[in-house]
């Protein structure tokens, strides 16, 4: 996947990314009101594809699906210094693309193009060629972050009833 840069520093919140008072709205309210209270109309510059650059312990905080709300923005992945873990683990259930890339904040700047790899698990940055490698994610993990997550992989094998 290859998308232009937005960065974010260190313990990046799930209460920040997917505000409270959002969590009845609708899937695309949601979606806009990503971080709404510390980057106010960020999410009307999102393009379908774009990446997210974070510092350490990005999606820290509550259980709050943050990833669910990035995803349906748009934004096709998180490359972090290092991710929270129930960010992580809610991203994979949501079907959302996060890794962990110590350095990638030092690789790529706001508004640069990342472009990722999960065959060769690397990052490379367009505009200088420079790469870093990605923390690989266990193939079982990767399928369900690219497949749409884990309720399409319960609904194929027949475990739970189709959703509408």
């Amino acid at each position: 996947m290859t998308g232009k840069v937005w960065t974010f520093g260190d313990d990046v919140n799930t209460d920040v990314i997917a505000p409270g008072g959002m969590q009845s709205a609708t899937p695309r309210q949601r979606a806009l009101a990503v971080f709404s209270a510390n980057r106010p109309g960020w999410s009307e510059l999102v393009t379908p594809g774009d990446i997210i650059v974070a510092g350490t312990n990005f999606g820290t905080g509550s259980s709050r699906p943050a990833a669910q709300s990035l995803r349906a923005l748009g934004i096709a992945c998180v490359l972090a210094e290092s991710l929270n873990g129930l960010f992580f683990r809610n991203a994979v259930n949501y079907g959302f693309c996060a890794f962990a890339c110590p350095g990638v904040t030092g690789l790529l700047a706001e508004n640069q193009t990342a472009r990722i790899s999960t065959d060769t698990w690397t990052v490379m940055n367009e505009v200088n060629g420079a790469q870093l490698p990605l923390t690989p994610v266990p193939a079982h993990l990767l399928e369900l972050m690219t497949g749409g997550g884990i309720f399409p992989e319960l609904e194929r094998r027949g475990l739970i009833k189709a959703r509408g």
